[in-house]
């Protein structure tokens, strides 16, 4: 590709060239957003469908995806190693359209949850590879932005799933039963077609995943330097190529290409993965994905009907949607550590008012605002902070099994948390549940402030020096410029 000067930036970069291959690899992220919330809004629907009224049962169908999102995660870092970044995109691209096609036409309860499962290792296999392979692509000084645009597409899968569920959905009657929403063309056709309409997306995913690179990290740990340095002159031509490429084969000094599990036991490894297992199972236990999985339940329990429900969900997309978009510059320009410490003392602030609103019974409008209010604060620092710390504090050496390793911790405590929130309503109530949520965004708050380094404007290569030798400050890394 011929780069034209205004391709280009200050700093030498083919900013188009880097936009597009982020852009397309980023639909990774919004497939899993609009897989992983279009349930929501159908759950009404498909389970007077299949007639469950077993709160077991109902609670299956919707977290049956994630056993799928766990495989997926398992797998992603031996087939992110052992083929590339590309090719298992490629694969999640094909299982995501599976997944949509299958569930849209389901005849039975057995074949929409084996659809579902489908669709989950997509789900893992995308949000391991995705960001990882947007870091590894992305200049240093821009790495948090382009990462941040994996988050940014997630939400806008999330919001697009709710705008198709609001946009199908015929209205209900407040005091509908199940027997009459099955009588109604949502119960017998219009759920399928909110999970029908991923179709649309998955395919466009597959076929402009034929059209982008491989990593150049990975094809220089594959012993392919020249294929690595032709695609990093495209990004920032022959001087950058030439440093890049220098320091990536300095971090790969003495190793051989195949990786094993036991890497990640090596002391130069063990307390960075440690950080970034924290840090993913705290973006989940922080609660935010209790609001999108389980809106019906908590908005119902606000004294919302199901059509005030949907347009309440298409809110909470509307602000996460908002939100993420402001985040983009902000994590190169405020840095990591400051956002996640701001996300979690907010959520802690927040989910204690919960609490005391439905303790107190002030709901409706109140428990609106501060479930928005909730949703802002994670979409502007947890959301695209973790994917992007996950995606740059591995060493080359070892990212994809330590990516693995970190989405797949975040699955499985994704899966706890979905499958507890009913026994933690039942046994709790809402006002203990928020405020256990609160108690443990008060201890991720401590852990950040303790443990995790400011990353920002550092290369991939440098900060994986500095984070061995324990050498990374916790309020602000070294800046490096070298790629």
């Amino acid at each position: 590709m011929e780069r034209t000067k205004n391709q280009l930036d200050t700093n030498g970069l083919n900013m188009s060239y880097i936009w597009m291959i982020c852009l397309v690899a980023a639909c990774g992220g919004l497939l899993f957003g609009y897989d992983w919330v279009v349930i929501g809004g159908a759950k009404p629907f498909y389970e007077a469908y299949f007639a469950i009224t077993d709160p077991a049962q109902s609670g299956w169908a919707m977290s049956s995806a994630l056993v799928g999102c766990v495989l997926g995660a398992a797998i992603s870092g031996w087939s992110a190693d052992r083929f590339g970044r590309k090719k298992p995109l490629i694969l999640a691209a094909i299982l995501f359209t599976i997944s949509a096609w299958g569930t849209a036409t389901a005849s039975n309860f057995d074949l929409f949850v084996i659809y579902r499962i489908i669709g989950g290792i997509g789900i893992g296999l995308a949000s391991a590879l995705s960001p990882m392979y947007i870091a590894e692509i992305s200049p240093a000084e821009k790495r948090g932005k382009f990462v941040a645009i994996n988050q940014l597409t997630i939400v806008i899968g999330v919001l697009a799933a709710q705008l198709v569920n609001l946009m199908i959905a015929d209205p209900v009657a407040s005091n509908a039963t199940q027997a009459d929403i099955l009588a109604t063309w949502n119960g017998q056709s219009g759920w399928r077609w909110m999970f029908g309409a991923e179709l649309v997306p998955a395919l466009a995913f597959l076929v402009l995943m034929f059209f982008v690179p491989e990593s150049p990290r990975w094809l220089a740990k594959d012993g392919q330097y020249e294929k690595a340095s032709r695609m990093l002159g495209k990004i920032g031509g022959d001087d950058y190529a030439k440093q890049t490429l220098a320091d990536i084969r300095q971090t790969l000094v003495g190793e051989t290409h195949k990786v094993s599990l036991s890497e990640l036991g090596k002391p130069s490894v063990r307390p960075i993965l440690i950080i970034g297992i924290v840090l993913a199972v705290f973006q989940q236990w922080c609660g935010i994905n209790v609001i999108f999985n389980y809106a019906q339940e908590i908005f119902a329990s606000a004294g919302f009907d199901i059509n005030s429900t949907l347009k309440s969900i298409v809110a909470t997309g509307l602000i996460n949607l908002l939100f993420t978009l402001i985040a983009l510059p902000m994590v190169d320009k405020i840095g990591r550590r400051k956002l996640m410490l701001i996300g979690s003392a907010g959520l802690t602030i927040i989910y204690g008012m919960m609490a005391a609103a439905y303790a107190s019974g002030m709901l409706g409008l109140p428990v609106l605002l501060l479930v928005l209010a909730a949703i802002a604060i994670y979409a502007l620092t947890l959301a695209p902070v973790t994917w992007v710390l996950l995606s740059e504090i591995f060493p080359n050496r070892v990212r994809g099994l330590a990516m693995s390793a970190g989405t797949l911790a975040l699955w499985i405590a994704c899966f706890v948390l979905t499958y507890t929130f009913p026994l933690l309503n039942a046994g709790l109530g809402a006002a203990g549940s928020f405020l256990l949520y609160g108690l443990i965004c008060f201890a991720g708050l401590i852990f950040i402030y303790r443990k995790v380094p400011e990353t920002k404007g550092v290369t991939l290569e440098a900060l994986e020096a500095q984070l061995a030798q324990g050498k990374v400050e916790l309020t602000q890394a070294k800046a490096s410029t070298s790629a």
